[in-house]
């Protein structure tokens, strides 16, 4: 078969084990009433989702761990055709950050705090986690360190990789938090960024990390099967978390990670939104936005779940398109 048949056939895969079993999880989850909790200023729409069920990062993280660690297994005994023992860094972002989002997922629902973990706890450990995974990326992996538009070869940063590697981690995984409030917003711009990354890498024959995005890439499309409106699942910290860390992985990886500003785009305006009316409010005492992210204030304008949903992801879409083609020049 060849590379692209083979992701392909990772992300069919990974989607049917993931449709496969989303229903007996939503039981699970509803027989504990793992649901979710909504607060007193939230827009009215987002009462229709006071308690369905949450922590489904579960859902995806499942399905991809299982086949990464099966087509490696078979890689390590001497068969080959697997992901390759480099795309074991991202699962274990992948299932460390996912560990972290279910922890303060948990904490939510037993109404410890409302955010789960303090943010100054989680902002500590996201960092710590951070820097480890940025570690291996520079010591262990070594990655290229970024290629840059219209720059032949590759743009070394020395020592400043490191850094620079654990800062777009902890930004990415962030920025994923704020688009969860969305019915389905999260899982369709995180598919399109996966997809994205496998398309960039498989131009640089990557090879390995073209099935590990498709394999997300599957596995996601499972998830939006449960988180389209209606939702009956949503993704909480444990996805959201999971999968923003997991995709500054693979973006460091590739060495395009200065595109994930074109390819993640939303995301990063929603918590740009959610950033500037803070600091707005708090040197004025006025508000910018209705209130903020950016997709709470087109609800209060006005615009249906439905609408932010589909045209948030056009936009990403048509602009992730940009960024792909910026990363071939």
């Amino acid at each position: 078969m060849s590379p692209t048949s083979i992701a392909l056939a990772l992300a069919g895969l990974s989607f049917m084990l993931t449709v496969i079993w989303g229903q007996p999880l939503i039981r699970v989850l509803r027989h504990f009433r793992v649901g979710e909790r909504i607060t007193i200023s939230s827009p009215q729409g987002q009462f229709t989702q006071l308690g369905t069920p949450t922590t489904g990062g579960v859902l995806f993280i499942l399905p991809i761990t299982l086949l990464t660690v099966l087509l490696n297994s078979i890689t390590l005994i001497g068969f080959g055709g697997g992901l390759g023992e480099s795309i074991l860094l991202p699962l274990g972002t992948l299932l460390s950050f996912g560990a972290l989002g279910w922890i303060s997922d948990w904490r939510r629902i037993q109404g410890l705090h409302p955010s789960g973990l303090r943010p100054r706890y989680k902002l500590v450990l996201q960092i710590i986690l951070a820097s480890i995974i940025a570690y291996g990326l520079w010591r262990v992996l070594d990655v290229p360190h970024m290629y840059l538009p219209f720059y032949k070869g590759e743009f070394e940063l020395g020592f400043w990789f490191f850094p620079a590697a654990a800062l777009t981690i902890v930004l990415t995984t962030n920025a994923t938090t704020s688009t969860t409030g969305v019915q389905g917003l999260t899982g369709l711009i995180a598919a399109t960024a996966f997809a994205s990354y496998g398309a960039v890498a498989s131009f640089q024959e990557q090879i390995f990390i073209v099935r590990f995005c498709f394999t997300v890439v599957g596995a996601l499309l499972g998830f939006l099967w449960f988180n389209i409106k209606p939702a009956e699942l949503m993704m909480g910290y444990t996805g959201s978390y999971a999968i923003g860390a997991t995709l500054a992985v693979i973006a460091l990886m590739t060495g395009q990670w200065p595109m994930l500003i074109f390819i993640f785009i939303i995301p990063f305006l929603e918590a740009g939104s959610a950033a500037l009316q803070i600091i707005y409010y708090r040197l004025t005492g006025r508000r910018i936005f209705r209130m903020a992210p950016l997709h709470h204030h087109l609800e209060l304008a006005g615009w249906s779940e439905t609408q932010i949903v589909q045209r948030f992801w056009l936009i990403n879409f048509l602009i992730a398109l940009i960024g792909i083609t910026l990363s071939f020049v």
